[in-house]
Order: C-alpha cells, then structure tokens, then sequence
C-alpha cells in the first residue's frame, strides 16, 4: 500500500464539477492499494500517516503532526499509485489491487480514519476527479507498507 501524502493549506476534490470534499490546513492524502495489501496495512499506513511529524513548530522545525495541529484530511484513491515505471514509456497496473479489493481497502481507510481523526473528507472511489490543492512548503513524501 502506498500513501502519497501532502501538507497543504487547502485542498478540495471535485466530481461533475461538485465539490464533494475540502479541508484547509492539513494533509492531502492519495492512496494507492496494491495486491495482497490487507486491513493490518491500513491500520499501519494511517496511524505512521497521524503521527508523522511534517508541521512546524514554533522554531520552524518539522515536529508536528496533523493531529498535534488539528488539521484536516482529505484521503483520494489513486490506482496509479501502484503502478510500476521500472520498464519502458508506459506504466504497468499489474501489481495494482483489482477494483473490488481496493475499493474494500480505501472504504475500510475512510472509516477507520473517520474513527481516529475528528477532520476527514474523502474523494470518490473510481471517479474521475479533479484535485486542487494549495501545497504548503511544498511538502510530500511518498509513504508505504
């Protein structure tokens, strides 16, 4: 499982021109399932995800978490994360979970995130969507199990 994440100052996610989710000061989070992930790479992806300290504190240091700073997230499937760009022009899918699955893994992300963070907002799983985001710094790193 893979989590590209970024600390933003907003961002919101579209669908059919609707915003369907937003936050402000937080952390954009696009996941990607990949065969063989299960729930126990959920649950570690998203605790490493509310505690990894990518805020600045008072001496501009990154020390703070999304949740010491009370920010938000914003999670959005992102199949094209599992892809491997080893080889040639064109990336491969095959390690990419099938659409039942990561949709099962991305719905269990979401409500356990729900469960542990008081600010989510979600993208829509297999939608076309569109993403805006303010990122701040800019900050991104690309997190996995």
């Amino acid at each position: 499982m893979r989590a590209l994440i970024q600390r933003v100052a907003q961002a919101k996610v579209e669908v059919d021109q609707q915003c369907i989710g937003s936050i402000d000061q937080g952390l954009l989070v696009f996941i990607g399932v990949e065969k063989g992930d299960s729930t126990d790479d959920v649950d570690r992806l998203l605790k490493k995800i509310l505690a990894y300290r990518v805020f600045a504190d008072n001496n501009d240091k990154m020390n703070l978490s999304v949740t010491d700073v009370q920010g938000g997230l914003l999670l959005v499937s992102q199949f094209t994360l599992a892809a491997n760009t080893q080889k040639g022009l064109r990336p491969s899918f095959s390690s990419a979970a099938p659409p039942a699955e990561g949709e099962t893994l991305y719905n269990y992300f979401v409500e356990q995130a729900k469960n542990l963070h008081p600010t989510v907002a979600t993208g829509r799983f297999g939608a076309d969507m569109k993403v805006q985001l303010l990122n701040d710094g800019p900050v991104t790193f690309l997190l996995e199990t």
